[in-house]
């Protein structure tokens, strides 16, 4: 059964409800995601009871139409994994419960599975899509999102498939999430990370000086709440920028469709455009020296790694990836990114990264719960 394995991955650890169907972690039969998104811009962001509900009407549709797009059965299944944690405990235990409940009924194995793995195991799950090899063990691997910004060294392991252990994490905000709260603090709406990377080609990242990133103790770890004040004065101090705002969003109210990008670049002048580069520049700046610092720290300990992985939602912005690629071949690395449909939160990644319990029949009990701070590191 391992060998060729069929997982049925369900995924609801935020604002999407997603479930596939994953085949020996190569094959993806199916992968639906419904997001929640146009239902939190009302309120500017995620809203944690809000988010548990619409799990609540999206779960039972999303699945049935997982596999019905692969042509399956729930019989057909091999087992049924399921994200344990990291997240919004409502939205997890939403997820949870019906996976057990599929999998009592079914009488198939329950998998277990840390969000955050599944991020990693996009990137493997990508390769193999493309018929290409396995990246080469061990790695540096950033996960970078709204939720997360970690740093991990990723090896293999004779008893799980692999190991992972915490180099580096936020202390305070996720990139993903700055980018939000600044595009938000622009008045340009939620999300804002994806419109952000794209307004930036328009201003001049050099423009605006809003200062490094500087922090005691662990130096891989980061911190974006720094920049977001940075952005926030600016816009306090320049009364250019305060007016562009006030003069956006009543063009964008007054917009009788869903704005595009060149209705957005139409109502940002200049200085607003160039501070949006400014930002995009310092985080990609820090995020990819980071990496690279980690890189140099494992080499210096004996543990060169041999491969970059970047996922999470955040590694489908354009120049994280551009940049990070073109810094890690300087020094000898390539960098493994899944497509951009896997970087954001789905459930193929799930059902990949339950894999490796599945090839080991190493199944979870049905006393599985919600764990919303569950670490990825492995035991020592």
């Amino acid at each position: 059964m391992a060998g060729g394995a069929t997982i049925l991955g369900i995924e609801t650890s935020c604002d999407e409800t997603a479930a596939a169907v994953v085949e020996a972690a190569r094959t993806v039969r199916s992968n639906v995601v419904l997001s929640q998104v146009p239902v939190h811009q009302i309120y500017g962001g995620v809203v944690p009871e809000v988010a548990s509900r619409e799990h609540l009407r999206g779960i039972v549709p999303v699945v049935r139409q997982a596999l019905e797009q692969a042509q399956a059965t729930l019989e057909e299944m091999d087992a049924i994994a399921v994200t344990q944690g990291p997240g919004l405990a409502g939205a997890l235990l939403v997820g949870l419960t019906y996976a057990k409940s599929l999998a009592w009924a079914t009488g198939k194995p329950l998998v277990g599975v840390n969000h955050l793995e599944g991020h990693l195991h996009a990137v493997l799950l990508e390769e193999r899509r493309q018929g290409r090899p396995d990246p080469p063990l061990p790695a540096v691997a950033l996960v970078v999102s709204g939720g997360h910004t970690q740093l991990y060294a990723m090896s293999r392991d004779a008893e799980r498939g692999y190991r992972y252990r915490t180099l580096g994490r936020t202390r305070d905000d996720a990139a993903g999430e700055a980018y939000d709260k600044v595009a938000k603090l622009l008045g340009l709406g939620y999300p804002g990370g994806p419109l952000l990377d794209k307004l930036s080609d328009f201003g001049d990242p050099r423009a605006v000086a809003l200062g490094r990133i500087r922090l005691k103790g662990n130096a891989l770890d980061f911190s974006f709440s720094g920049l977001k004040t940075a952005v926030l004065r600016q816009v306090q101090t320049r009364p250019e920028l305060a007016a562009g705002i006030a003069r956006r969003q009543a063009a964008i109210a007054a917009l009788g469709h869903k704005p595009t990008l060149d209705d957005w670049r139409a109502v940002c002048d200049q200085p607003t455009l160039d501070l949006i580069a400014s930002f995009q520049q310092a985080v990609v700046t820090d995020l990819v020296q980071r990496t690279l610092a980690a890189a140099d720290a494992l080499t210096g300990a004996g543990e060169p790694p041999a491969s970059i992985f970047l996922t999470g939602g955040v590694a489908a912005n354009r120049a994280l990836r551009a940049t990070l690629q073109a810094a890690a071949a300087r020094q000898g690395l390539t960098v493994h990114a899944p497509a951009l449909n896997l970087c954001t939160d789905n459930a193929a990644m799930i059902a990949a990264a339950a894999w490796p319990q599945v090839e080991r029949r190493h199944w979870s009990a049905f006393s599985l719960t919600a764990h919303p701070q569950l670490p990825l590191d492995s035991p020592a």
